[in-house]
């Protein structure tokens, strides 16, 4: 089905997140130009979000807000509150004594304006049919328009959204990454420079929040996030970053702080008691899933191991074997001693108490993903045809893929194989738990369909992995197109069944009390205004005594 944008937005009634309600006029002190947003629902409370856009000036704006039933029975609920410069315009209430279960519509006024409507819920207590979640990550501004989010505000049942980070990028300027898109000149990142300062960062979330079809998104149901690293900066540890450079871009720390504190200013998100960054929480969707959203850059993770940093560029079978040493020291790890803990009590509680899924919003890929050998994948005309086409730049990091494959390197070190003991960590709490895990990951700018094993070979199957494409974000087989990456990596790693390396779109995981299905939803174009929508594939996973069952590939449904 090919979906013009404009007419979908019109048709769900969510064009005034295109347009928004009251747009300032001459005599106008304000307007809502970034729409409005709502997330972290419990049973009794959700979180709303605007950000008031003043006409000059930085004096305090006074807002209200009201909050009704969709069911219009009663029951809403009304506020006010003053914003202002020190959180940038944002505001952010977490409304709260509100019933379990229940659909509602807000909106927010000041200045005698109306912002948007968002629709939100809450979440239900007890016996529960089905739970209905879009995944998604990795949203590059300048790479194309975010289509994806446009399908996912016409999806026709929806519980919340899942954000698993990557919400912005840090890059900025001519020649940064994605300007060489077809759509950058009419996308390019705003500040027109690399994000390093509290206005900096501000200024970048503004910016995504005045996209039409991510306010439509926003505005259709709850949104549960997480950050990863371009919050911040690319492959961000708890000492700093690939992309951080201390003698030009000052004090880790510092900017760390400061995207942070951007970060919650613009996200509908609830925050730590006391601030920080240990966003890690819980969410219980009645009795058919736990949520679990994991926190893996800030707190905790020790610096990535790159085999292209650590190894000599000829390396020996004793070069690699002493970097797998390096990497499997027990010490290192993704999440802190405190989340393992919390991970290990808030499982173990939702098992115990009759819910049928636990499922980990996970920033990052945790399937073992050794580096296929793509030569094996091709007949030698098509190889030796690509070797000749390709230019240099890109056949010596041909010659590398193929190098690392030999070597029996992992795909990524900044990934769950980066650190093998925490996985393995994670892996025995789930057993104890004896739960039945479903990992929901992204970053990686490609699908996944993946069966998690305790053992490389043999050992136990833990959990069953849905990983998600990007928004917009180029994916590793552009690079390659002749190659059949995605093929290669399913057909030589035992734990993938599916891997699409180009495709952009969300995944769709439905629960109910005994299955989880999880569908790999790709629209057609990004660089497009008009899109259609298809299904990849499907895998579905069943519950089990004693742990989740294998994924069984599901015949695909209509986008």
């Amino acid at each position: 089905m090919r979906v013009d944008r404009r007419k979908a937005l019109a048709l769900l009634g969510l064009g005034a997140a295109a347009t928004p309600h009251g747009a300032a006029n001459a005599r106008d002190k304000v307007s809502f130009q970034h729409g409005v947003a709502s997330g972290d629902p419990l049973q009794d409370r959700v979180i709303i979000w605007t950000r008031i856009t003043p006409r000059g000036g930085n004096d305090p704006i006074r807002y209200e807000w009201r909050l009704d039933p969709m069911d219009g029975k009663g029951g809403g609920k009304r506020g006010s509150g003053v914003t202002g410069p020190d959180r940038d315009f944002t505001v952010k209430v977490d409304v709260v004594n509100l019933e379990p279960g229940r659909g509602y519509q807000f909106y927010f006024a000041a200045g005698g304006v109306r912002s948007p409507i968002g629709r939100t819920s809450t979440l239900p207590v007890g016996p529960t049919e089905e739970v209905s979640l879009a995944v998604c990550t990795c949203a590059l501004y300048p790479n194309g328009y975010f289509n994806a989010y446009g399908a996912i505000a016409r999806l026709p049942r929806l519980d919340a959204v899942v954000h698993l980070g990557d919400y912005i990028y840090e890059y900025g300027g001519p020649g940064s990454y994605g300007m060489d898109s077809p759509v950058a000149g009419e996308r390019p990142h705003d500040p027109p420079h690399e994000c390093v300062s509290l206005a900096d960062y501000r200024r970048r979330h503004a910016q995504y929040k005045t996209d039409p079809q991510l306010q439509a998104a926003h505005a259709r149901a709850p949104w549960i996030c997480v950050w990863d690293d371009h919050e911040t900066a690319n492959d961000s540890w708890v000492g700093g970053a690939e992309n951080h450079q201390p003698a030009t871009e000052g004090d880790w720390n510092l900017r760390k702080a400061a995207a942070i504190r951007a970060y919650y200013e613009w996200m509908p998100i609830r925050e730590p008691q006391g601030g920080g960054f240990a966003i890690y929480r819980s969410f219980d969707f009645g009795d058919v899933a736990s949520l679990f959203m994991l926190e893996t850059r800030l707190t905790a993770r020790d610096h990535q191991l790159y085999p292209d940093q650590e190894l000599p560029p000829q390396p020996t079978a004793r070069d690699v074997a002493a970097w797998r040493e390096k990497l499997d020291n027990p010490a290192r790890k993704m999440m802190a001693p405190a989340q393992e803990a919390w991970l290990s009590r808030e499982m173990t509680a939702s098992v115990k108490s009759g819910i049928s899924w636990q499922v980990l919003g996970n920033q990052v890929v945790m399937a073992r993903l050794f580096t296929p050998p793509v030569r094996r994948y091709m007949t030698p005309e098509a190889y030796a045809a690509l070797r000749t086409e390709l230019p240099r730049p890109a056949l010596q990091r041909l010659h590398k893929l193929e190098q690392n494959a030999a070597l029996g390197l992992p795909w990524g070190a900044d990934m769950w194989d980066g650190y093998p003991a925490d996985r393995q960590r994670l892996y025995a709490l789930t057993e104890k738990a004896r739960a039945n895990l479903v990992v929901v990951s992204g970053d990686s700018h490609a699908f996944w369909a993946n069966e998690l094993w305790t053992a490389e070979t043999g050992g136990k199957r833990v959990a069953v992995e849905f990983g998600t494409g990007p928004i917009t974000s180029p994916g590793p087989g552009e690079a390659y197109p002749q190659v059949p990456l995605g093929e290669a990596f399913a057909k030589y790693n035992r734990e993938v069944l599916f891997n699409n390396q180009t495709a952009k779109g969300f995944v769709l995981l439905t629960l109910t009390q005994t299955t989880a299905t999880g569908e790999l939803i790709a629209v057609s174009s990004i660089k497009d205004r008009a899109y259609s929508t298809r299904v990849l594939a499907t895998y579905r996973a069943s519950t089990g005594a004693n742990g989740v069952s294998g994924l069984h590939p599901v015949e695909a449904r209509p986008a």
